[in-house]
Parts: structure tokens; sequence; C-alpha cells
């Protein structure tokens, strides 16, 4: 898994961002909800949005605080419960994702989804998941997504373990890339652009996300955002190879060919054997024999 961003957001960032009043940030720090400081990180985003959600349903502040602090004496390993899991509200009540069951957040009671829970089927919360981790339980399940994906399993299966990776580690990155991978290759570039994007949200220093929304672009015809994308992944890793083979491809197709000589030679320079590498000198040469000037025939007096 990539490693997760450490980008610190300042109090009038966030409150820009979510519309909200100092007064909202000071009552949420009184009530321990997010934690009392002049910067946030990406996990207290997270929690902030969460808690804007539950507020939309009619969730009052002082009944997520005792859902909160229910969840940590609940759950072992989860410090966070805003933004380590993913938190909903039904009508009156809290309830939460653990290990693919519903769980009421003040009770510690399953719930089953759909006819067994028109029937009141409740039971008690199992003692076992006590010592349940949800970021090892994410990284689990984004296992399981790569040996789905390396037996050509059904796409359900797949985008599902996919799901249930990020459902337990909002800031899995990975997941998500895979995830926009996965439509790409349907052709569904909406879902996966916006899979993309949340991944660049989730780890704003992971190139993958930046190279493949250049790809998206690219096959769109969209050159000019997919070479900001390219540019961007090698920005993050200027050892990129990928990255300026494609911003070669890009320049020559935009006629610049001297971006594209300036990205060939890079990318030989990463990559010296091999038919990718083969592709490129023959391109880099035929630029060279383009791009060759003529000397000046003067005319004899």
């Amino acid at each position: 898994m990539p490693k997760l961003a450490h980008e610190e957001y300042s109090r009038r960032h966030v409150r820009r961002r979510f519309r909200l009043s100092e007064r909202d940030l000071r009552n949420w720090e009184q009530q321990a909800l997010i934690p009392t400081s002049e910067s946030y990180s990406f996990s207290d985003l997270i929690a902030i949005r969460t808690i804007l959600e539950l507020r939309k349903k009619g969730i009052r502040p002082k009944k997520i605080a005792e859902a909160v602090e229910s969840l940590r004496r609940k759950l072992a390993g989860v410090k966070e419960p805003l933004s380590e899991l993913r938190i909903l509200s039904t009508g009156k009540n809290i309830t939460v994702r653990v290990a693919g069951q519903k769980m009421d957040a003040l009770s510690g009671q399953i719930l089953f989804d759909f006819e067994a829970a028109e029937l009141g089927g409740i039971k008690l919360f199992p003692g076992h998941l006590k010592g349940f981790n949800p970021l090892k339980e994410s990284e689990n399940w984004f296992q399981k997504g790569l040996e789905l994906e390396e037996t050509e399993a059904p796409l359900e299966q797949i985008v599902n373990a996919y799901q249930k990776v990020i459902e337990l580690n909002p800031e899995a990155a990975g997941a998500m890339v895979n995830l926009g991978t996965i439509y790409y290759r349907e052709r569904r570039f909406r879902e996966a652009e916006q899979y993309y994007h949340a991944a660049i949200l989730a780890d704003s220093n992971y190139p993958l996300p930046e190279f493949n929304l250049g790809n998206l672009y690219d096959e769109q015809g969209r050159l000019t955002d997919a070479a900001a994308h390219y540019r961007r992944a090698l920005t993050l890793n200027p050892q990129y190879a990928d990255a300026h083979f494609n911003l070669a491809l890009l320049s020559e197709r935009t006629g610049d060919v001297l971006k594209a000589v300036h990205h060939w030679k890079n990318y030989l320079k990463l990559d010296r054997s091999g038919p990718w590498a083969d592709i490129a000198r023959r391109q880099l040469e035929r630029l060279r024999q383009v791009t060759v000037i003529q000397p000046r025939k003067h005319p004899v007096s």
C-alpha cells in the first residue's frame, strides 16, 4: 500500500472548504470529535466530513460524541472512528460497518440488513471482534482484491473487495487506483476519473493516479489535461520512465518536436534496453532527421 499523505490544512482553509464557523470547530474540539489544533490532517478532514453528513441527518453533536466514545471502547485499535470507519445514520441511529456487517455505534449490536432487519433480527456484538483492527483488515481485503484480479475472478467480486478496503480505510489510495483502472478498462471513464481523483486526495504524493489520469485524458483527446497530469507524475517521481514515454508521444502529436526529443532522451536514460527502449530510439532518430537543418545555398554571382 502507498504511504499515506501527511499534508496539513489550516483552520481558515478548513472553514472555507466546509463553510464552517469558528464556533463549529471549537464545539467539536470541546466534544473531542476533532483535535484542538491550528491545523488539521487529511484524516481530520474525513472526520469533519463525517460529522457534517451526520448533522444533515439530524444527529446532534452530543450523540455523535457518545457514539465515537462507544466505538473507541468496543473496537480495539480504533482511535479515531470518524476517520477510520464508515459511519452512517439511519433515522435516529448511528451505525457503522464492521467486518462487512452493520453495527449500532452506541449499543454495539450487529444489525441484519434488508428482510432480517425488518424481522427485528439483532444479535449481540461478538466478543472476538474486540481485537478487530480496521487497517489490518483493510490490508487483507486489498490482498484479496489483488488475488481476485490475478485469477480473473468476476468483476463484481474484485470491485467489492476493493470497496471493502476503502470502507475500512478511507485513505486507501491503492484500492482507489485499482478501482479506477478497472473502470478505465471497462471504458467507464467517469467512474475511473472519480476514483483517480479520490486517490490523489487521499495521497497527494502518489504519482500513479496522476499518471493514470494522464492516460484517461489522453484516451479522451484532452491532451492539455493529459500533459498536465503526466508532468505532475514526473514532479512527484522524476524517475517515472513511462511518464516521459507518454509525454514524448503526446508532444509529437501536438507538434512540439523539441519537447518530444527531450522526453525521449530522458526515457532512454531510465530504460536503456527492451522493446520500449527500441521504440524510443527509433522515434528519437526519426525526429533528429526531421529537424536536421539543411545548409543554406547561396547563388553563384
